[in-house]
């Protein structure tokens, strides 16, 4: 029986330990896609105490609680932090199985150096030990990211935002990880939804132009990507909550945005057409600049109506969508294709019936001299644990170049949860290793030792092509 979480957690074989330890522990880490504040890193927040750094905003957390029977304010309401954390403490003991456990666990060890279970019993002194490192410097939101030897953090930022917080991370030379906005358009997509009007709004005045056309309006989204690469934007993402194609001509976009301004109800195709349309017209921009364009698939957001009424969204109440998407998403990378113009693209898909869809996928639009140009992107949100990952590596590897994929991202708003990519890590060592056990892979370090890098950290920086 092995020891719970020891240096060799998820290493189930000789060669995995042998992988993992000598190669893949160390390498840094390039977490291309968050949700980290650039606020709370320009001004290198000091937390007040382990809530406030781990429970505030983590919808996984959040959950898992209400599962667990947890009321709603020990969760995001009026309880005090110290509360909240008890409440945590109380739940944790029923996540065993779920990757929370593990995280939880994970995060206690290699940030506070706690090797003891969290529960109910122990949670109190836990609290105590973690807050005072908590009041360190170094425990400060730069400290953490300098802890967790992140080089580059690329956050998820709306086009009307002004970026100043990146700009004055710049500033700090002494802070050495590169922190690059990434362009995140959703709102400017969803014209369907009620806020696309505040928002066009402040498109209109951040651009300090005027918005009454559709032409227009392409030219501030023009205006916004060339701000977003100038303060060094060179990834773009957009989720996709229906993966649809209905192709239209300039004409019928102009008419379908005019009616949207005059108030006017759009059917489901018009929505379709602007959104189809917009979307190759951004993949050009995108591949002019030379980004590389991220399409998240597969939630269905905002399912308990009561709850998105209360908190809004992001609260925990996003789930997964089982919409067929292979053949809209074939015809939107085929249309840019089509006049060679398909930017570096990686697929997320958020349900795993999709793994052997994105898989095949990724074949259909590979070329151009770039090795991966199209990715298959890391098990992404309920799919960023143990089996999900495995499930994508292999739907991966069975199907197109293991040895190409960019690797883990964290995909979170918390700043210790960089761990993740120690999980990520352990499991693919220990998936190559096993392939070695079963003799499916010759046993030579050097060019196993070569793939292991590349997947954590090298080939993300040979693919976003941003200057360290």
């Amino acid at each position: 029986m092995k020891k719970f979480m020891d240096d060799n957690f998820l290493l189930n074989n000789e060669v995995a330990m042998e992988l993992y330890h000598k190669f893949a522990k160390e390498m840094p880490i390039y977490d291309y896609h968050c949700h980290l504040s650039p606020q709370e890193i320009s001004s290198n927040k000091q937390y007040q105490n382990i809530t406030e750094l781990w429970l505030s905003g983590d919808h996984y957390k959040w959950r898992a609680m209400r599962s667990n029977g947890i009321e709603e304010k020990y969760i995001t309401g009026e309880a005090n932090d110290y509360e909240k954390f008890m409440a945590w403490a109380k739940t944790i003991s029923m996540c065993i199985g779920n990757p929370l456990f593990h995280w939880t666990h994970l995060e206690l060890q290699r940030y506070f150096g706690i090797y003891d279970v969290l529960n109910e019993a122990t949670a109190e002194d836990i609290w105590k030990r973690c807050n005072e490192l908590l009041k360190r410097d170094d425990f400060r939101a730069k400290g953490l990211i300098e802890k967790s030897n992140v080089k580059v953090i690329c956050t998820t930022d709306d086009p009307v935002d002004s970026l100043e917080y990146h700009k004055k991370i710049k500033e700090d030379k002494e802070f050495q990880t590169k922190v690059l906005p990434t362009f995140r358009p959703d709102r400017g997509l969803n014209i369907e939804r009620d806020i696309f009007d505040s928002w066009l709004q402040e498109l209109s005045e951040v651009c300090q132009m005027r918005i009454e056309t559709y032409t227009e309006y392409l030219k501030a989204l023009d205006n916004r990507i060339e701000y977003f690469h100038e303060v060094g934007c060179r990834i773009s993402d957009h989720s996709l909550e229906e993966v649809s194609y209905f192709e239209a001509k300039l004409e019928e976009v102009e008419k379908i945005f005019s009616k949207r301004l005059n108030k006017g109800n759009l059917s489901r195709d018009e929505v379709k057409k602007f959104k189809t349309y917009t979307l190759n017209y951004l993949g050009k921009k995108y591949n002019e600049y030379s980004w590389v364009m991220q399409l998240h698939m597969g939630a269905l957001r905002n399912n308990n109506t009561r709850m998105f009424a209360l908190l809004g969204g992001d609260a925990g109440f996003d789930s997964i969508n089982d919409q067929c998407i292979a053949e809209p998403l074939s015809r939107i990378l085929d249309a840019l294709d089509t006049e060679n113009q398909l930017p570096k693209t990686i697929l997320y898909c958020l349900n795993p019936k999709d793994n052997y869809v994105i898989g095949t996928m990724l074949g259909n639009f590979q070329g151009g001299n770039v090795g991966g140009k199209v990715q298959f992107g890391s098990g992404w949100w309920f799919n960023d644990q143990k089996d999900g990952m495995i499930n994508q590596m292999t739907s991966l590897a069975s199907l197109g170049l293991l040895g190409r994929f960019v690797g883990m991202l964290t995909d979170s708003r918390s700043f210790i949860s960089y761990t993740r990519h120690e999980y990520f890590r352990r499991s693919l060592c220990n998936l190559i290793g096993q392939w070695v056990v079963d003799g499916e892979v010759p046993y030579s370090l050097d060019p196993l030792e070569d793939m292991v890098k590349n997947i954590c950290y090298n080939n993300a920086v040979n693919y976003f092509d941003i200057e360290l």
